[in-house]
């Protein structure tokens, strides 16, 4: 049946991305918005606006769509895109869900439970299990979730406790459920990614791979299309174990099998049932709109064959976070000069606010080429146009990053920038072939580096043996770990804060006596803000 009137239960980029797709097909929208996020650029381009209380609340988008006499419903990605309980609450209204089917949500949305799937479907996994099992380093992952959210690498058996503690917090938080796993963590893999098209009629197609390997805080930073690691014979390969995954959980709707890459090894990650951050890319190298194609696989459409693949593709985000950290900051985009000569999907427009309740991303910029060095020059000539006042951004990290000589050769991994501390000073060339990795005595490749460290973006040394530890970034104190006189020892967390749902703790830089404490749990602090003070 066709879609008259969609309602997008999102915000931001992905609401106007949907948006565009439905203005192509003749389909009306409506946006909703909470009451924090009135005046919001995808509130102010709907065809209609509702208010709801929170985006969090399936039911309010479901009496949204009602009142507005919208008959679809598409999740976008975040909040309830993955949630089979929203897909059961539309269906259940007689609204037509634009995704995947709810069992193929639960089947595939539980990391465990998609881990035996894969292995009755002969589709390669990473072991997981005890620690004691499968050794360090191991990583804690979310069984209900992704996006980096409830994932904790541990590479000593004291950091475990925490670790899973906090996965556990983080998990709670994004996903409602505080079910994590043990599995183990290989350092220096890529992660590769099928797109995926599936119908009503279980038919399912793959559209070729996208790498996603230089990530950051588990967070995707950079993705390309083709990937310079994938030949034919593997990217069919991959291919078939996507399919076969796909086909095993009765898959409808797009969709992504997430690989981790070793060689020529590879094993099944996770599936992402929604739309991803990083379609464009696909879209520019296949010639097709996986929205559109969504919408009418919705309506009851059969998924066509896939286009046969052309040139290349990047993106990177323009977010609002500090461009070594990667935290979060906010303020108002006092100026905003986006470039032309590349794809641009925007989530705001200049004088708007950039808050910490939501994403902080400004803008995704997608270049594409008949080359991947054309590719990457026509991204680094529109990053080098980007103007932006108001807000720290990302902008100087994605300059750096485009021109790294190491991206440029291909040379990446998940230990990209632990390898490569944002901002440091790059090599002035590659080394030839022969020479690049480790090959002296013939020794095992050593651990990545430590990755860049926040904490000492929040410290304020003070002369007399003081120091004051600050908020590195807006966000809510959501652990408070010591109280006045007490001892603690180097790295030891002091305070947990949380924005974007994501956890940072904040660590003593050394022994110390803490002096006072000038924070409370469930307090709101803004960048800079006085956390704790120490004295030797």
């Amino acid at each position: 049946m066709p879609i008259r009137k969609l309602l997008v239960a999102n915000r931001g980029e992905i609401a106007l991305r949907v948006f565009r797709a439905c203005r192509k097909l003749g389909i009306a929208t409506v946006a909703v918005v909470a009451p924090d996020d009135r005046g919001s650029l995808h509130a102010r381009l709907a065809d209609e606006t509702v208010e709801i209380a929170s985006y969090l609340h399936s039911e309010e988008h479901v009496h949204a769509a009602r009142t507005a006499g919208a008959d679809a419903i598409h999740p976008g990605y975040g909040f309830l895109a993955e949630n089979p309980d929203f897909a059961e609450a539309v269906e259940a209204a007689g609204l037509t869900w634009v995704g995947p089917p709810p069992e193929a949500l639960r089947k595939g949305g539980d990391k465990l439970r998609a881990k035996e799937i894969a292995r009755a479907a002969e589709v390669p996994v990473v072991p997981e299990g005890q620690p004691a099992e499968i050794g360090y380093p191991l990583v804690v992952k979310a069984a209900a979730g992704g996006g980096g959210r409830g994932m904790r690498v541990v590479h000593d058996p004291a950091e475990l406790d925490e670790a899973l503690a906090a996965a556990r917090r983080e998990a709670r938080a994004a996903f409602g459920d505080d079910r994590v796993f043990c599995e183990r963590y290989v350092e220096r893999p890529r992660h590769v990614e099928i797109q995926l098209l599936g119908d009503a009629s279980g038919e399912v197609v793959a559209l070729g791979e996208r790498e996603c390997s230089i990530q950051r805080r588990h967070q995707k930073v950079l993705e390309e299309a083709p990937s310079v690691a994938v030949d034919p014979e593997l990217r069919h390969r991959m291919e078939e174990a996507a399919v076969s995954f796909g086909r095993a959980v009765g898959y409808r709707s797009a969709g992504t099998a997430e690989f981790m890459l070793d060689g020529r090894e590879f094993f099944f990650l996770e599936l992402n049932g929604r739309i991803q951050v990083e379609h464009p890319v696909t879209e520019l190298v296949r010639g097709i709109d996986l929205v559109q194609a969504q919408l009418r696989i919705a309506a009851g459409e059969p998924v066509e064959p896939p286009p046969h693949a052309r040139g290349h593709a990047v993106e990177v985000r323009l977010y609002a976070e500090d461009p070594r950290t990667f935290l979060p900051q906010a303020g108002r985009l006092e100026r905003l000069r986006l470039p032309d000569g590349v794809r641009v999907d925007a989530g705001v427009e200049e004088g708007d606010e950039v808050g910490t309740g939501y994403d902080p991303m400004i803008a995704k910029l997608i270049a594409y080429g008949e080359t991947r060095d054309e590719t990457l020059d026509r991204l680094g000539d529109a990053l080098a146009a980007i103007e932006v006042e108001g807000v720290v951004t990302n902008l100087p990290f994605l300059r750096w990053l485009v021109r790294h000589p190491s991206l440029r050769a291909g040379l990446t991994t998940t230990a990209f920038l632990t390898e490569h501390p944002p901002l440091s000073r790059p090599p002035a060339r590659m080394p030839d072939r022969p020479w690049r990795g480790t090959w002296r005595l013939n020794l095992a490749p050593p651990p990545p580096s430590p990755a860049p460290d926040v904490d000492a973006s929040s410290l304020d040394h003070r002369p007399g043996g003081e120091s004051a530890l600050t908020a590195p970034m807006p966000g809510t104190v959501i652990r408070l770990l010591v109280s006045p006189g007490d001892r603690v020892h180097a790295r030891q967390p002091l305070v947990v804060l949380e924005a974007m749902k994501m956890e940072t703790p904040v660590a003593s830089p050394f022994e110390a006596v803490v002096r006072a404490v000038h924070v409370k749990e469930g307090e709101h602090v803004v960048g800079g803000a006085l956390l704790v003070e120490l004295e030797d």
